[in-house]
């Protein structure tokens, strides 16, 4: 632990104590991030930035204000507390609002979740201009003459936290992370103009693909959409690609979170207990999966982290409920926000699924796109590939698919063997059956 952000981090709730908070929180965080693109085989961006910043939570008669500052000279730092203390006493009171019972800090986990890279300070400037070279070099050459442009990215950052309460509290996290990107735009016919990516983000960098192999990908996947046209309309078979399954599901998530339930936006807030999906979905949340990106012992107000299932077989088990909104809605705590969250994968791989759909779509990316919490209609535009006769035949673009989230999850019938690790939604390819897709 970082003896000095300890160290300030307990001053600064002396200082609130001091100066009338009956109870407070204090987060202090320090964050280094790194980031070096390339363009036209030169560095189009090179940047470096070091924050230190206190976020407070003030408890006073009765009322709440959270106070963020990033100036922690002691002068500066005790003036903003003391203004920040009768700031909130002149607020309006919420009595749902308080620190979380001290119960609820008990039972956390004593595990190494190595969020850490222990070859991070090894990660020179010159390696990251290599490793942006090495990405654009790689697209330029797989694109060929199809090339207009590459953009290639690394980032890399340290992230140090620190969270104490005056109820006894006392948190440590730290974590490292790297990114590699790469964006391609081609040359189709007519003004065409297809734009593909690849990325993958990761906690230690020997886990991350190559250099090479994100430049790859990217041309790959940007190449595939030469020729993309819209088709009619039509229900069939699709496939959501691993890495975009995510974007999606998230509108099912939006309507688990304890803030949407309580304020009536929530389709599935009578829902616990009952299916709201297919028997294939399985949802599990489980904070302690190693060097994954959403893994902690502890959330944001302090609770201790723990392996859940959200949905089983289809059935809803669990929501996301914070300290906050669980004394609003009068039930148990769980968690604000989630962890990892994990579809477990199937046994096949996609051209054998392929092969017995026979026909279908596989979305390869989305475009736009809404989803209302309250309602459960999600309306989002695609892009990916015809398959016929098991094998991939026609780019897709401009096509779109208009649902409701308790009809189209209840469509799923197989999960991938192919879980997407760059996340911490964790989600392996989905099949679903008779999606109505949208086109001319």
């Amino acid at each position: 632990m970082n003896k000095e952000l300890l160290d300030l981090a307990g001053r600064v709730l002396h200082l609130a104590e001091k100066a009338g908070a009956e109870a407070c929180k204090v987060n202090l965080t320090a964050d280094r991030s790194i980031e070096v693109s390339y363009r036209d085989r030169r560095p189009e961006t090179i940047k470096e930035a070091s924050t230190r910043e206190v976020n407070i939570e003030f408890y006073v008669k009765g009322r709440f204000s959270s106070q963020s500052t990033s100036d922690l000279r002691p002068e500066a730092l005790e003036k903003f507390i003391n203004q920040a203390a009768a700031a909130t006493g002149l607020l309006s009171e919420d009595p749902s609002r308080s620190l979380p019972e001290a119960k609820y800090y008990a039972g956390r986990e004593n595990i190494d979740l190595e969020l850490v890279d222990p070859s991070y300070s090894d990660f020179s400037p010159e390696n990251r201009h290599q490793a942006a070279r090495a990405i654009e070099e790689s697209c330029l050459q797989q694109g060929g003459e199809r090339t207009i442009s590459v953009t290639a990215q690394v980032q890399d950052g340290y992230r140090e936290s620190i969270m104490l309460t005056s109820n006894g509290f006392s948190g440590y996290s730290e974590g490292t992370n790297f990114v590699y990107v790469a964006e391609m735009t081609a040359r189709d016919e007519g003004d065409r103009r297809p734009n593909g990516y690849d990325y993958a983000v990761a906690v230690r960098r020997k886990d991350l693909p190559t250099p090479e192999e994100i430049g790859r990908r990217a041309a790959e996947n940007t190449l595939a959409l030469l020729g993309a046209r819209k088709l009619k309309t039509e229900t069939l078979p699709v496939i959501i690609q691993n890495q975009n399954v995510g974007r999606f599901f998230s509108g099912l998530i939006s309507a688990m979170i304890g803030r949407n339930i309580q304020q009536k936006r929530s389709f599935l807030h009578d829902k616990k207990g009952k299916a709201i999906a297919s028997k294939q979905l399985t949802l599990i949340e489980d904070p302690f999966i190693k060097r994954a990106l959403g893994s902690r012992l502890f959330d944001r107000d302090g609770l201790a982290a723990k392996n859940r299932t959200i949905i089983e077989a289809g059935v809803l088990r669990d929501f996301f409920i914070d300290w906050y909104y669980s004394r609003k809605l009068d039930c148990q705590p769980t968690t604000g926000q989630p962890s990892n969250l994990v579809i477990p994968p199937g046994k096949r791989g996609l051209t054998e699924i392929m092969k017995d759909l026979d026909r279908g779509i596989l979305i390869t990316d989305f475009i736009g796109g809404n989803s209302n919490s309250t309602t459960g209609d999600a309306s989002i535009g695609i892009t990916g590939h015809l398959f016929e006769n098991g094998e991939l035949s026609q780019a897709i673009a401009e096509m779109n698919i208009a649902d409701n989230h308790l009809e189209f999850w209840n469509r799923l019938i197989e999960a991938a063997d192919d879980p997407w690790i760059y996340s911490s939604m964790r989600f392996p390819s989905l099949v679903f059956s008779d999606v109505l897709v949208s086109g001319v």
